[in-house]
Parts: structure tokens; sequence; C-alpha cells
């Protein structure tokens, strides 16, 4: 089934694809293989997906996003609880890999996405 290309993308709606790792075009096909691996094209709709330049842009809006809302929350636990270093440590290591695992691929969902909507990298191109 090929989806006819609109003038203009929207990318409120891609961008919420992204989040949930679905296709920008279509929003019906998954745009990950594996846990980051993107599909060269979409299962559903055809989109070819593999223009994309994620690169380390995911990564480093998953560290900024988790380090601000981490350290602060880490700030008021040891300021209000005083609770051991290492206590400390080991609950809020916990809480920074499950919190980065949860928001890397989602990231890179929405980079690709953003991307696609702004026909970067070659997502505009016919042929």
């Amino acid at each position: 089934m090929y989806m006819a290309e609109p003038i203009e993308r929207l990318v409120r709606p891609a961008l919420w694809r992204g989040w949930r790792r679905r296709c920008p075009n279509c929003g019906a096909g998954p745009m990950l293989r594996g846990y980051l691996k993107v599909r060269d094209t979409c299962a559903v709709c055809h989109e070819e997906l593999h223009h994309h330049r994620a690169d380390d842009g995911p990564a480093y809006l998953t560290i900024l996003i988790v380090g601000h809302l981490m350290a602060p929350v880490i700030l008021w636990a040891f300021a209000t609880f005083r609770p051991d270093p290492l206590v400390l440590a080991s609950i809020f290591s916990v809480g920074c890999v499950g919190l980065s695992l949860y928001l890397l691929p989602r990231l890179k969902g929405l980079m690709v996405a953003l991307q696609w909507a702004k026909k970067m990298h070659g997502f505009g191109a016919k042929g």
C-alpha cells in the first residue's frame, strides 16, 4: 500500500508517532527493529527511514533530561532523609539507568520523526 506524499508534513503528529516508536508517515508500522536500530523501510507504508542521522542526539538528550530530573530529586532526598551515601547512590543509580533505558528509544524515534517531518537528510527526496 502506497500513501500519497502530502505537500507539507505535520511536525506534531510525526513527533507523537516517533515518541511511540512508530513510522512518522503512517503511524502504524514499527520504526525500530530491536532496541535502537531504525528499520530501513516501514513494514506498512514502505516509507524509507534509512535517511536518518540521529547519531548521538538521542543519547545527549537522554543525559540532559535524566540529569535535570534526577539531580534536584537526589539533592532533596539527601537533604530531607540523610541516607547513607551508598544507599542513595544505589537507589538513584537504578532510577537513572531505568529512566535512561525508557527515554533513549523514544527520543531516537522523536529525532528520526523530526528529521522526516522537516525533510532533512534525504527524507524529502523523490525517487
